[in-house]
């Protein structure tokens, strides 16, 4: 099959999707993939970049439910319009596939150094936009419609490098703030400013 015009996405990419093979997504790769097996995508021409274009775009012109998984690290910080980006993975993943998105949290010190960040991200960046039974603190969802429940939300603390010391007493920090969700909730209320968080995970999976 001829890939449409209106379509940015490569002819290769399009034969593995209609192979009927795993299709998975990395968002934002940059000059080096995390995961061999994904098809990368970014605004930025690198070797690793198997389409270059606009990310929320490129998902739109995705069949719907064909894709299994979606990676992001340090990509959706980057992007204007979360609830656009979420609609389009919703539209293009299948049903119980996989999102996992890293981030700096907003109390990394480092955050605002880049002028290109547009989006923070704390604990409850994604229970605007998806079924959440991890947190106490509940958020509303402003009548949208949700296609995706949380399933894991992770602090994570570090030091970048020459910083070794300092990376290990953040372990520490990570250890006990990640101990259960109370942990988590009580430090990002109380603590944040006090011990910034270097990023946060989360898992998401399409309902």
């Amino acid at each position: 099959m001829t890939v449409p015009d209106w379509v940015k996405i490569p002819q290769p990419v399009w034969e593995k999707i209609e192979s009927g093979g795993r299709v998975n997504l990395e968002l934002g790769c940059g000059n080096r993939k995390r995961h061999a097996d994904s098809i990368g995508i970014d605004r930025l021409k690198y070797d690793a970049v198997d389409i270059v274009g606009d990310i929320e775009s490129t998902l739109a012109g995705f069949p719907e439910q064909s894709v299994d998984r979606v990676y992001s690290h340090h990509c959706f910080e980057h992007l204007d319009g979360l609830d656009r980006i979420m609609d389009q993975l919703a539209r293009a993943m299948k049903p119980k596939g996989e999102l996992h998105v890293e981030v700096p949290h907003f109390s990394n010190p480092y955050y605002y150094s880049d002028h290109t960040h547009r989006q923070p991200f704390g604990l409850y960046s994604f229970s605007y936009l998806a079924k959440d039974a991890l947190f106490q603190r509940r958020c509303p969802t402003y009548q949208r419609q949700i296609h995706f429940e949380l399933k894991r939300v992770k602090l994570v603390f570090k030091s970048p490098r020459p910083f070794y010391g300092r990376y290990g007493i953040k372990k520490l920090f990570q250890g006990i703030f990640n101990l259960n969700r109370y942990m988590a909730e009580f430090y990002e209320e109380n603590l944040c400013w006090v011990i910034p968080c270097y990023e946060i995970c989360y898992d998401l999976e399409r309902l």
